[in-house]
């Protein structure tokens, strides 16, 4: 069962590993499983799968250049405007949320964004399943699975409000605050 690989996989690969060259994540689109050794937050389980993403994304007004080395990679090291797990793990972690550059832009700031690329490097293993429409999956996973740090389609998940919450009020912070570099 599908489900099973992500939630049991026979194996689990490191930020080292996955940031290596040559990298052990294959330029192809599928699904990818989130697991950590200490839980982000005290409200839930470590040790088990905590969130599920695909890559690429189901476009339908242009071609996505998006696969799993990308996504994966950038989750490991990208920052959190463009990783919504990094948003939820630094909120979840309680790094500050700042408005950058323009000000359009949310990230931990540089020094946060160092903090969380550190915590997800010790604490964060990764697996993933190839397929070529991943899409089709997502939402039979997150119906399926206890997924507490996906929030789109999970609303029937215990820990959505509160996450959801944790998020809201880091950007209202953050709003309130001057812009950084």
């Amino acid at each position: 069962m599908l489900s099973a690989l992500l939630t049991d996989p026979d194996r689990l690969w490191t930020a080292a590993e996955v940031l290596a060259r040559p990298s052990a994540v294959p330029p192809a689109p599928g699904v990818y499983g989130w697991h950590f050794d200490v839980a982000p937050h005290p409200d839930l389980p470590a040790k088990t799968l905590l969130y599920v993403g695909i890559a690429p994304r189901k476009m339908t007004t242009r071609t996505s250049t998006q696969h799993l080395r990308k996504r994966v990679r950038y989750h490991y090291r990208g920052n959190a405007e463009g990783s919504t797990l990094r948003l939820t793990l630094g909120c979840l972690l309680g790094l500050e949320l700042r408005r950058v550059g323009s000000g359009r832009r949310m990230t931990f700031g540089k020094d946060g964004e160092t903090q969380l690329t550190a915590w997800m490097a010790e604490h964060a293993r990764v697996c993933w399943i190839q397929h070529p429409e991943p899409w089709t999956w997502e939402t039979d996973l997150i119906t399926q699975l206890d997924l507490p740090l996906n929030l789109d389609q999970n609303k029937h998940n215990p820990f959505h409000p509160q996450l959801t919450g944790l998020r809201a009020q880091a950007r209202n912070l953050a709003r309130a605050l001057p812009i950084i570099s």
